[in-house]
């Protein structure tokens, strides 16, 4: 009893290695990652509350911030946020807090309504050696929504709705 109370913690598996060249291990990675996260939300702020952007950032830090504070074990962490080890984590706050002050720079959601963009489409193929990313086929809600919005694209309703 005495041991699995206090030593209990003390007894952790303490991580040796990421795996990755580059990326050492950082020991108090769940205390640098609530920091982060505490920072990001704080950050975020400056975006207006109801662009995508924000909602969505604000949505996952919020989700990675609570498992950081109801976990202690950094592989408890790693399992329930399933976006790799703690220290990818951390350096991923860390490029979510460089991109947050240039996002209100650019300002990216105030597309003017008049704005037009090119479509390019380029049907060379790929070669055997150069891996590409096949696309999984779309739930069925989604492949219903698109078959729609296709359907009327083709009739042009869709126009005629926008316009």
């Amino acid at each position: 009893m005495f041991l699995r109370r206090f030593a209990g913690p003390l007894l952790a598996m303490v991580k040796e290695s990421t795996g990755i060249v580059g990326l050492d291990v950082v020991p108090n990675a769940r205390q640098v990652l609530i920091s982060l996260y505490n920072k990001t939300l704080k950050e975020v702020q400056i975006i207006p509350p109801n662009v995508p952007y924000r909602k969505h950032v604000e949505a996952f830090t919020n989700h990675r911030l609570k498992v950081c504070q109801e976990e202690q074990d950094w592989e408890i962490i790693e399992k329930r946020i399933a976006c790799g080890q703690v220290e990818e984590l951390i350096e991923d706050a860390n490029s979510e807090l460089t991109l947050i002050p240039k996002m209100a720079e650019w300002k990216p959601w105030e597309v003017p309504d008049d704005y037009q963009c090119e479509i390019v489409e380029d049907k060379t193929p790929i070669p055997k050696h150069v891996p590409h990313h096949r696309s999984r086929p779309l739930p069925d809600y989604l492949a219903n929504k698109a078959a729609s919005d296709e359907t009327k694209i083709g009739s042009g309703e869709a126009k005629a709705e926008s316009g």
